[in-house]
Order: structure tokens, then C-alpha cells, then sequence
């Protein structure tokens, strides 16, 4: 039997006020004169967190725009233009949520990898190490700033560059950085992280390495929005090792139906990560019956609207799109149902789930 060689996070820093030592972490990385490119979550401009990037030399930061979930011509764009401005870069820092640290990733490897992003979507498809890259999140749920892939929407489909290349050197967990984070954004994050766990913790794939990440995970969301009645500094450095932990669980295991599903409606109609798992997860009582009862009450409780009926309108040919995109997903459904998940789920199954949504 083969057993997975994961490859994990090269270093990892925790603490309030930890990203006051970015630049002495990034020093022994600059190569010559080559920059180190900041990726910076488009919220923070002219906000004072920017103000704090250590940029020095020919250092640049970019503004990313993350309205959208990033695409692969957006990725190819960025270093396309930073390998003609410079030609080589030290680094690539990502800093914002999910978005920012995926982009991140993807630019790094992209400095090194000829051809597109597009030409990466899939499993293991990355052959060559990308440049330094950090992480550093904003937002905690995701799991992005541990996590062996960057999801991007390509021309095609909307998958992940999974590969043992794509995590980060070095992660900074600061729980400062997201106190000031909108509340339905934060929570529709740390739901994603939550789904992470059910989804994990119920799947075929289940074993103690991502049980043990799993049940953690799940326990510091719970005490974050069941068990707590207000928002304070513990719900934000409970909620990034919550998202650290819901990564890990992932990372040995797999997700579910509920990311299987979103992947389609983020292809088709741009509906951000977090958000479109909550709508789908809002849909799912046949497959996580105790977890979507939960999750319903944390909705009632933290005052949060979960959108409906946003399929309603939708063309034939538009939901075939959906089923096509999320029928790629074989990991996700072979966790979620088993081995003859294809015989459970089915295109009719799928299409009636999509009109539910």
C-alpha cells in the first residue's frame, strides 16, 4: 500500500502582531536586487495595513482585484508583466483572503512554468518549483494559506493548480489582521471552514491525521458561533487556527458535495468561494443532516441572509455548465459517496440539487 507523502507549510509564524516581523523573515530570501512582489487584497488600499508592507528597493505592491474568485488569465497577466518589468522577482507575498493567497501561489509558480496557468488546473501537472512565496490572511476559513492547491477559474473549468509545489515557504498568522473584517464576509469564511470539517469528518477518505485537524476545527468554530454571544479578540485567534486546522483536515482527506457543487456556480455565475458554499450546504440535509441543522442555527444566530434562488432563471444550456464543471470533481464526490459515487450522483441529481439552490 502507498501512503501519501503530504507536503506541507516550509515555516509558520502565530501571533498577535506577528506580521510586524515580515521584513526580517523576507530578508535571507531576496535574491541580488530581484523584488519581492506584494499581492495586497484590494480593500487594504490607502487603509493602514498597506502602509505596513516593508517594501524596499524595486519592491512592488500590487492592489489585486478580488471582486471575482482569480482566473487564470488575471494570474498569467500578473507575471507576465512582472517578468517583463524585472525578469526575475525574489518573491511573491500574498496578503487578504482566500483570493490574495491563491493568486499568490499561482503567481509564484507561473514566474517559473512556461505556458499558461490554464495549462495547471488538474492534479500534480506543476513540474517545476515556483519562487519564494508567503502567505498571509486576512480573512480565517479558507484554508488557502495552508492548503496544496490555488483555485482559479480557467476558460474551461474552475479547478485548483494541485501540486506538491503550490503551498506556501512560509505563512504569517496574525490575528490582528482580521479584526476589522465585514461581518457576513467573515462568517461566510469561517463557514468554509466549517464545511471543510463536516465535510471531512463524514467522508470516505476519513483517517486520524485529518480526523485529528478535523474535530479541532470544528470544536474552535463551534465555540466561535454557537457558544459565543459577541465578537472579541478570541473569536478571531480561535477562528485562524480554526481555518489552519480545517486546512490540514483537507489536506490528508478531501472536501465534499458542498465544494463539488459551489465549484459550479462560482464557474458560472462568479459567486464567490465561502458565499457559494453556504448556499449549497443550506441545500444538503440528505448528505449532512446533523451538520446542516448546526449550520442553520449559526446562520439564525450570527443574523446572516444566505441567498436563494439563484438558479432560477437559468438556461438548460447554463446548468449542463454546472454539472459538466462539477462533475469534474471526482476526489470531492468519491469522498463524499464512495467509490460508485456515480452511480449515487447522477446528472438528473445534480440538475434537480442546482434548482434548489
Amino acid at each position: 500500500m502507498n501512503f501519501r507523502n503530504f507536503k506541507m507549510v516550509g515555516y509558520v509564524i502565530y501571533g498577535r502582531g506577528a506580521f510586524n516581523q515580515l521584513d526580517e523573515i523576507l530578508l535571507p530570501n531576496r535574491k541580488g536586487g530581484a523584488p519581492m512582489i506584494f499581492l495586497v487584497d484590494h480593500f487594504f488600499e490607502g487603509k493602514e495595513l498597506a502602509k505596513r508592507v516593508p517594501a524596499k528597493g524595486k519592491d512592488k505592491i500590487i492592489f489585486v482585484d478580488v471582486t471575482y474568485e482569480p482566473k487564470t488569465s488575471y494570474v498569467d497577466s500578473i507575471a507576465s508583466q512582472l517578468k517583463e518589468e524585472f525578469g526575475s522577482v525574489s518573491g511573491v507575498i500574498g496578503i487578504g483572503g482566500g483570493s490574495a493567497m491563491d493568486l499568490a501561489k499561482a503567481v509564484s509558480l507561473m514566474m517559473t512554468n512556461p505556458g499558461s496557468s490554464a495549462d495547471y488546473q488538474g492534479w500534480d501537472l506543476v513540474k517545476c518549483p515556483g519562487v519564494y512565496k508567503a502567505g498571509i490572511p486576512t480573512l480565517s476559513g479558507t484554508g488557502a494559506e495552508v492548503s496544496r492547491t490555488t483555485v482559479l477559474t480557467g476558460p474551461e473549468k474552475k479547478l485548483g493548480m494541485n501540486s506538491d509545489f503550490t503551498p506556501f515557504d512560509q505563512i504569517i498568522l496574525d490575528p490582528e489582521l482580521t479584526a476589522n473584517a465585514p461581518v457576513n464576509q467573515r462568517f461566510y469564511t469561517g463557514m468554509d471552514c466549517y464545511i471543510h470539517c463536516i465535510e471531512s469528518l463524514t467522508g470516505t477518505y476519513l483517517n486520524e491525521f485529518s480526523k485529528s485537524y478535523g474535530e479541532k476545527a470544528l470544536q474552535l468554530c463551534r465555540e466561535v458561533y454557537v457558544n459565543k454571544d459577541s465578537w472579541d479578540e478570541e473569536s478571531d485567534d480561535k477562528l485562524m487556527m480554526a481555518s489552519y486546522d480545517g486546512g490540514m483536515s483537507i489536506a490528508y482527506s478531501q472536501v465534499g458535495v458542498a465544494h463539488a457543487v459551489s465549484y459550479g456556480l462560482s464557474y458560472l455565475l462568479g459567486i464567490k468561494h465561502g458565499i457559494g458554499n453556504c448556499i449549497v450546504f443550506n441545500q444538503l440535509e440528505e448528505f449532512y443532516p446533523e451538520g446542516v441543522r448546526e449550520f442553520k442555527y449559526m446562520v439564525e444566530k450570527n443574523q446572516v441572509d444566505i441567498p436563494r434562488n439563484i438558479c432560477a432563471n437559468l438556461t438548460d444550456e447554463q446548468f449542463d455548465k454546472m454539472i459538466d464543471v462539477s462533475l469534474v470533481m471526482k476526489p470531492l464526490w468519491e469522498n463524499a459517496l464512495g467509490k460508485d459515487w456515480e452511480k449515487l450522483m447522477n446528472r438528473d441529481r445534480l440538475r434537480k440539487l442546482y434548482e434548489r439552490l
